[in-house]
């Protein structure tokens, strides 16, 4: 899996209606103890993850979150741009994730999350 297809299916992951196949989505690509953190929440583990995910999700039921720029990565570590896509079609404000990946380059070892663009000096 390319390092763009392992994003994109962390993405997914956040993105499908089922609760299932969410886990299923995340345990391809998600390392064992890999933590996530962002402005509300710092997990570590897949179950915590997911419920994360679980609790964001029922706050936008049908929402979906999109990668709206190619995936910059050098030395094991990724940026991409992400954005919410709500059911009805608006979007949120875009977001910024950090990736660090396994040694091996085919998990996420963990994610630093950001909301919003950054502002202007």
């Amino acid at each position: 899996m390319t390092v763009e297809q392992l994003i994109d299916r962390y993405c997914e992951a956040w993105s499908l209606p089922a609760a299932g196949a969410r886990a299923a989505a995340l345990a391809e690509v998600w390392g064992e103890d890999a933590r996530y953190t962002d402005p509300g929440a710092d997990v570590t583990g897949a179950t915590a993850l997911l419920a994360h995910i679980d609790s964001v999700l029922a706050s936008y039921p049908g929402s979906r979150v999109e990668r709206t720029s190619r995936v910059d990565w050098h030395h094991g570590v990724a940026r991409f741009a992400w954005q919410m896509v709500l059911a009805d079609g608006r979007r949120l404000p875009e977001g910024l994730d950090i990736a660090h990946l396994s040694t091996d380059g085919t998990r996420i070892a963990s994610i630093v999350g950001f909301f919003g663009a950054l502002k202007a000096r």
